[in-house]
Protein backbone atom coordinates (compact mmCIF):
# COMPACT_ATOMS: atom_id res chain seq x y z
CA UNK A 1 0.00 0.00 0.00
CA UNK A 2 2.83 2.73 1.08
CA UNK A 3 4.85 1.25 -1.77
CA UNK A 4 1.79 1.96 -4.30
CA UNK A 5 0.98 5.58 -2.65
CA UNK A 6 4.99 5.98 -3.02
CA UNK A 7 5.06 5.08 -7.06
CA UNK A 8 1.49 7.49 -7.58
CA UNK A 9 2.99 10.49 -5.77
CA UNK A 10 6.57 10.29 -7.74
CA UNK A 11 4.39 9.78 -11.03
CA UNK A 12 2.09 12.79 -10.44
CA UNK A 13 5.53 15.02 -9.57
CA UNK A 14 7.38 13.96 -12.67
CA UNK A 15 4.29 14.69 -14.65
CA UNK A 16 3.90 17.93 -13.33
CA UNK A 17 7.62 18.64 -13.70
CA UNK A 18 6.77 17.92 -17.22
CA UNK A 19 4.34 20.13 -17.83
CA UNK A 20 5.24 23.00 -16.12
CA UNK A 21 8.60 23.04 -18.27
CA UNK A 22 7.12 22.35 -21.88
CA UNK A 23 5.47 25.71 -21.97
CA UNK A 24 8.36 27.51 -20.92
CA UNK A 25 10.69 26.10 -23.38
CA UNK A 26 7.95 26.99 -26.05
CA UNK A 27 8.17 30.62 -25.50
CA UNK A 28 12.00 30.89 -25.56
CA UNK A 29 11.79 29.01 -29.26
CA UNK A 30 9.50 30.99 -31.63
CA UNK A 31 8.28 29.03 -34.66
CA UNK A 32 10.62 29.68 -37.51
CA UNK A 33 9.23 32.42 -39.76
CA UNK A 34 10.52 33.55 -43.29
CA UNK A 35 7.75 36.67 -43.51
CA UNK A 36 10.25 38.87 -44.39
CA UNK A 37 12.10 36.86 -47.20
CA UNK A 38 8.54 36.06 -48.46
CA UNK A 39 7.72 39.85 -48.57
CA UNK A 40 9.04 40.22 -52.14
CA UNK A 41 5.97 37.37 -53.30
CA UNK A 42 3.40 39.92 -52.13
CA UNK A 43 3.60 42.35 -55.40
CA UNK A 44 1.17 40.90 -57.85
CA UNK A 45 3.63 41.84 -60.67
CA UNK A 46 6.37 39.23 -59.08
CA UNK A 47 6.06 35.79 -60.67
CA UNK A 48 5.74 33.07 -58.22
CA UNK A 49 5.65 29.57 -58.82
CA UNK A 50 2.13 29.06 -58.56
CA UNK A 51 2.02 31.57 -61.47
CA UNK A 52 4.07 29.29 -63.91
CA UNK A 53 2.65 28.29 -66.82
CA UNK A 54 1.34 24.92 -67.35
CA UNK A 55 1.99 23.80 -70.56
CA UNK A 56 4.44 20.80 -71.03
CA UNK A 57 7.76 22.57 -71.91
CA UNK A 58 7.72 24.99 -69.19
CA UNK A 59 6.92 22.43 -67.11
CA UNK A 60 9.67 19.82 -67.88
CA UNK A 61 12.31 22.96 -68.44
CA UNK A 62 11.75 23.74 -64.42
CA UNK A 63 11.70 19.97 -63.35
CA UNK A 64 14.54 19.37 -65.48
CA UNK A 65 16.72 22.89 -63.55
CA UNK A 66 15.15 21.73 -60.29
CA UNK A 67 16.34 18.66 -60.84
CA UNK A 68 20.01 19.99 -61.08
CA UNK A 69 19.82 22.30 -58.68
CA UNK A 70 18.63 19.06 -56.09
CA UNK A 71 21.29 16.86 -57.61
CA UNK A 72 24.02 19.69 -56.81
CA UNK A 73 25.42 18.92 -53.42
CA UNK A 74 27.66 22.26 -53.67
CA UNK A 75 24.76 23.72 -53.18
CA UNK A 76 23.31 24.83 -49.58
CA UNK A 77 19.58 24.42 -48.40
CA UNK A 78 19.18 27.92 -49.26
CA UNK A 79 20.12 26.92 -52.81
CA UNK A 80 18.02 24.06 -53.26
CA UNK A 81 15.00 25.59 -52.26
CA UNK A 82 15.28 28.51 -54.68
CA UNK A 83 11.90 29.53 -56.42
CA UNK A 84 12.51 28.58 -60.21
CA UNK A 85 9.16 29.64 -62.32
CA UNK A 86 9.34 28.78 -65.98
CA UNK A 87 7.22 31.38 -68.47
CA UNK A 88 6.80 31.02 -71.68
CA UNK A 89 10.68 29.30 -72.09
CA UNK A 90 11.72 32.08 -69.97
CA UNK A 91 13.17 31.09 -66.13
CA UNK A 92 13.21 33.53 -62.98
CA UNK A 93 14.65 32.33 -60.26
CA UNK A 94 13.92 34.00 -56.90
CA UNK A 95 14.74 33.30 -53.51
CA UNK A 96 18.31 33.86 -50.74
CA UNK A 97 21.24 32.14 -51.19
CA UNK A 98 24.42 31.65 -49.33
CA UNK A 99 26.86 33.30 -51.97
CA UNK A 100 27.78 34.94 -55.33
CA UNK A 101 29.14 31.67 -56.14
CA UNK A 102 26.12 29.72 -55.06
CA UNK A 103 23.90 32.07 -57.01
CA UNK A 104 25.99 31.71 -60.81
CA UNK A 105 26.17 27.97 -60.03
CA UNK A 106 21.99 28.08 -60.07
CA UNK A 107 21.99 30.61 -62.85
CA UNK A 108 24.25 28.07 -64.77
CA UNK A 109 21.89 24.99 -64.36
CA UNK A 110 18.71 27.25 -65.65
CA UNK A 111 20.91 28.89 -68.75
CA UNK A 112 22.01 24.85 -69.80
CA UNK A 113 17.87 24.30 -70.50
CA UNK A 114 16.53 28.23 -70.95
CA UNK A 115 19.39 29.60 -72.74
CA UNK A 116 21.23 32.84 -72.70
CA UNK A 117 19.11 35.77 -72.14
CA UNK A 118 16.45 33.37 -70.64
CA UNK A 119 17.19 33.37 -67.41
CA UNK A 120 15.87 36.43 -65.16
CA UNK A 121 18.14 36.18 -61.42
CA UNK A 122 15.98 37.48 -58.78
CA UNK A 123 17.91 35.57 -56.08
CA UNK A 124 19.37 37.58 -52.92
CA UNK A 125 22.82 36.49 -51.63
CA UNK A 126 22.16 36.09 -47.66
CA UNK A 127 25.95 36.29 -47.06
CA UNK A 128 25.36 35.05 -43.16
CA UNK A 129 27.15 31.58 -44.33
CA UNK A 130 29.41 30.08 -47.03
CA UNK A 131 27.83 27.83 -48.99
CA UNK A 132 29.13 24.19 -48.36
Amino acid sequence: MIRKYFTSTCCGLLMATIFAVVPVQAQNNPAPDNTRVNKQDRDQSQPTADQGKNNLSDREMASHIRRDVVKDKSLSTYGHNVKIVADHGKVTLKGPVHSEDEKRTIEDHARKYAGDGNVNDEMTVKGDKSSR
